[in-house]
């Protein structure tokens, strides 16, 4: 006989199963002791910054959209599969329960992210607005019942099929929760507070009532639950071999010239094959593009000069060590292994596209240091990386390779 509460413990069992095997390669990797570097660097000039606001500062406003961000993006894990679409489909009616520990669950999950966040955002809320640490539970309390009924009228919301509605829905949300959490962090009177407060209660109720008839969007769920477990995948996929990881192929036409400027000959083949990949699929190109960004905005505003060198020389690392998957990407893939060309040349084009990735890299953090007026250090930041993408491609990554 069909039990959903069983059927719930599986699949929690299987998750958690699989995931805590790839999170042990995860916290193994000396990546996460850069990582950690990093955000304690962050923390400081966070914490250094914080001293020199002024009470005038609008932290409620940074406040309500950081939070409110958080807040609305409720996603749910859900456990599903690709055969749940033909076997549970006759059993909607009686997955109620199922559905109801899902949406627990993602509570839970995303209470954590609600946590961060807020611990970072609460100096910022002390400074400014004179409060005292000691709210901070309380705070935490109402954002998790606010994240609650977020959930709650996603869930409902994801009986629909039109993604306007979703949309819509995703952007309504946004500015209701951002004019509460301002009111709530602003000290505003009560009663201002209710107002956004029950406008989310009717939202879920006005949704509850319209989905009560519509079905579950199987194919919708399923898809989002393999986007979020992929996403996971690739990450593990950084630190050791991971069989199901799917590969997802975006078009992108305005990146051709990278490929055009390769010559079309036998002992290039490799070359189009590893630009074509970086370029088009996984997230190899998003990743440069994030890392590169993110790097570069530290690098702007930090101001020591060798912790400039050091942070540059942290992002190439961050960024190289990500891009290290590409070179097993097509391992799986027969028609590979029946290039008439030797190893070394598919080892040549991977190590030549890593070291213009990470030179180009360097080029940009260096331009940066450049100016902001610091030509010494931009100088330096320039040779240094130079050397470092030297070393990583052609001794470290080398290694790594070899393993």
């Amino acid at each position: 006989m069909f039990n959903p509460q069983d059927l719930w413990k599986e699949r929690f069992g299987t998750f958690a199963k699989e995931t805590g095997s790839y999170l042990r390669y995860i916290f193994n990797g000396h990546l996460v002791i850069v990582v950690l570097f990093l955000l304690g660097t962050a923390a400081f000039y966070y914490q250094e910054w914080i001293k020199t606001l002024q009470p005038d500062f609008p932290a409620a406003w940074i406040i309500a959209v950081i939070l409110a961000t958080a807040l609305t993006y409720s996603p749910f894990q859900t456990f599903l599969t690709e055969a749940d679409k033909i076997f549970l489909l006759p059993l909607e009616t009686r997955l109620a329960n199922y559905f109801r520990k899902s949406v627990l669950f993602s509570l839970s999950l995303q209470s954590y992210l609600l946590l961060m966040v807020l611990a970072v955002l609460m100096p910022l809320h002390v400074k400014v607005h004179d409060a005292d640490f000691k709210s901070f539970f309380i705070l935490l309390a109402a954002a998790i019942l606010i994240k609650l009924v977020n959930l709650l009228i996603r869930w409902h919301v994801q009986h629909y099929i039109e993604t306007s509605v979703k949309l819509t829905d995703s952007i309504f949300r946004f500015f209701i929760n951002t004019v509460l959490v301002y009111f709530i962090f602003s000290g505003a009177q009560l009663i201002f507070t209710a107002v956004p407060a029950l406008i989310l209660v009717f939202l879920y109720m006005y949704f509850k009532k319209q989905t009560a008839e519509k079905g579950l969007k199987w194919e919708q769920l399923i898809e989002d639950e393999e986007r979020r477990m992929n996403a996971f995948y690739r990450v593990a996929n950084m630190f050791t071999d991971v069989p199901k990881l799917r590969d997802r192929t975006r078009r992108r036409k305005w990146l051709d010239w990278l490929v055009n400027v390769i010559p079309y000959r036998q002992d290039f083949a490799y070359s189009h094959l590893y630009i074509r990949t970086f370029a088009r699929a996984g997230d190899y190109f998003g990743l440069l593009v994030r890392l590169t960004v993110i790097g570069g905005a530290a690098l702007y505003f930090l101001t020591y000069g060798p912790g400039q060198i050091i942070l540059a020389l942290l992002f190439m690392y961050l960024t190289g060590f990500q891009l290290l998957p590409l070179w097993n990407h097509h391992q799986n893939k027969l028609w590979v292994s029946l290039y008439p060309l030797q190893e070394e040349l598919r080892r040549k084009s991977f190590t030549s596209l890593l070291l213009g990735i990470m030179s180009f890299q360097a080029a940009i953090f260096a331009g940066i240091i450049l100016i902001k007026g610091d030509l010494v250090f931009g100088a330096i930041a320039m040779a240094a990386g130079a050397a470092f993408a030297l070393f990583f491609v052609y001794f470290y990554s080398l290694n790594k390779l070899k393993s």
